[in-house]
């Protein structure tokens, strides 16, 4: 069931002038009480991201579609009889920036695409940072705080999840993405603006993000909540499936670099902490297990070393 109520749309060149304070109240509330939101006027040109889109879509029907479907003939996903819980309904692969690229790496991609995505990683990354001093400007910490956080001795890790959901003949058997929180930091999605998909989890019911042309969805990860001792909240996610439409979804992740010592800021914690401290690189072990359970056992097993195994990890995930 969904509510009808107003997703958070934060104009960001209203950052400059009268409406400041409004604007980071915006945003302020966003990350309070919805762990969303979205941003237009982000300064990403809009012929940059329209060429992303086009190749991306290109690119799956080029080099992707075939793999696609040879995985629902092995999997046994053609006509689908009963709900899976098992299998996402997508077809993905990896770009890694930060601390290295595999740009070069990555097979069957064109130089234009290539060159396309290097120019849109270096803006989202820029972008994440510019982002990431807001919220800090929000919470009272210094500017730079969650950089030099996010930093550890190796710098940030920073990488996107090029995403195709194509069309499902039975949308309600299968989701495109089991409902899951993300690991990492700050995410900033490019969503196709005709197919739509990305639902998130308020007050229990499912809420539509609704999908923008040129906008880009931002969304909080596990590390923000522990970092801001919960004032700010990492929400559960999915993406559904259309019968009609392949949607495109290119996440990119700005997140702590491996060695990343992770805690609760000094002025956000309490007496007694709710939130664990730990190495970013540890989280993200039990994570790859465990992506599609709640969160709040990941949390309570980063206390107790001894409770990682307690969760019976059972997913593969790409950490970057």
């Amino acid at each position: 069931m969904e509510k009808n109520i107003k997703f958070p749309v934060v104009d960001l060149s209203k950052l400059i002038g009268e409406e400041r304070d409004q604007t980071m109240a915006l945003i302020n509330d966003a990350c309070e009480n919805w762990g969303f939101f979205e941003i237009v006027n982000h300064g990403l040109p809009h012929d940059l991201m329209d060429n992303v889109e086009k190749m991306t879509k290109e690119h799956y029907k080029k080099s992707m579609e075939q793999k696609f479907n040879d995985m629902l003939k092995s999997k046994g996903l053609e006509n689908l009889e009963r709900e899976v819980e098992d299998v996402d309904w997508e077809s993905t692969f990896y770009l890694r920036y930060l601390p290295q690229s595999n740009l070069y790496d990555v097979p069957d991609m064109s130089d234009e695409y290539r060159t396309a995505m290097k120019d849109f990683g270096k803006r989202l990354e820029n972008l994440a940072e510019d982002l990431l001093d807001l919220l800090c400007e929000n919470l009272g910490l210094e500017k730079g705080y969650l950089k030099k956080v996010f930093h550890g001795t190796k710098g940030p890790t920073f990488g996107t999840k090029v995403s195709n959901y194509p069309a499902c003949p039975k949308p309600e058997m299968i989701k495109g993405l089991r409902a899951h929180t993300d690991a990492g930091g700050i995410i900033l999605l490019f969503q196709d603006d005709k197919v739509s998909g990305l639902q998130l989890l308020k007050d229990g019911d499912w809420i539509d993000v609704p999908p923008l042309n040129h906008s880009i969805v931002i969304n909080l990860g596990d590390q923000l909540e522990v970092i801001t001792n919960g004032r700010y909240k990492s929400v559960m996610h999915r993406v559904v499936t259309q019968k009609e439409g392949n949607r495109m979804s290119i996440a990119s992740f700005y997140n702590p670099g491996s060695d990343a010592e992770i805690s609760p800021a000094s002025s956000l914690a309490c007496k007694e902490t709710e939130y664990p401290s730990f190495v970013f690189d540890d989280y993200m072990k039990l994570y790859a297990g465990v992506k599609f359970q709640p969160k709040e056992p990941r949390f309570e097993a980063m206390k107790n070393a001894n409770a990682v195994t307690e969760l019976n990890p059972t997913a593969a995930v790409e950490t970057f």
